[in-house]
């Protein structure tokens, strides 16, 4: 018999293939019914699924009424600047998965978390759709390099 050794050959890791394992590995220590009651617990989740994006996405995380994850959901995706947010497609995904309380997140990619003026709007106007069917708005988190809560800034 011979003893030969066998090497298995890989390819490197690209950038983005490291990225989405790191999300993974961070987004499965807040799998379904994990509670994210905390801004800080929010943005290091947040972070990992947003951070790496080149273009502006929109998601929602749905939460039942102790606030533990149903689901974490990317509905919109945008260009460099700005993403188109639809409030109906927001309240058909919350009443799709029968959530309590939602919280909203979307990236910027230049770095910048500031919340725009286009960012408050529209956060008021899916605020006022959630609330005509009772469902509760905890914060909407602006990533970035940092990430910046709504709910911390007192916006909400």
């Amino acid at each position: 018999m011979s003893n030969s050794n066998h090497y298995v050959t890989r390819k490197p890791m690209t950038a983005d293939q490291v990225l989405e394992m790191a999300s993974e590995i961070i987004a499965s220590k807040y799998k379904r019914g994990e509670t994210l009651v905390t801004a800080e617990a929010a943005k290091k989740f947040l972070q990992s699924k947003l951070g790496h994006y080149e273009r502006e996405v929109f998601a929602v995380l749905l939460l039942d009424n102790q606030h533990r994850l149903i689901e974490y959901r990317e509905l919109f995706f945008g260009t460099i600047d700005s993403a188109s947010v639809y409030p109906r497609e927001v309240v058909k995904a919350a009443l799709q998965h029968n959530a309590a309380a939602v919280m909203f997140a979307h990236n910027h990619p230049s770095g910048d978390p500031q919340p725009s003026m286009a960012d408050k709007n529209i956060t008021d106007k899916l605020t006022e759709a959630l609330k005509m069917i009772d469902i509760r708005v905890l914060d909407h988190i602006v990533v970035g390099k940092e990430c910046v809560s709504f709910a911390e800034l007192g916006l909400l």
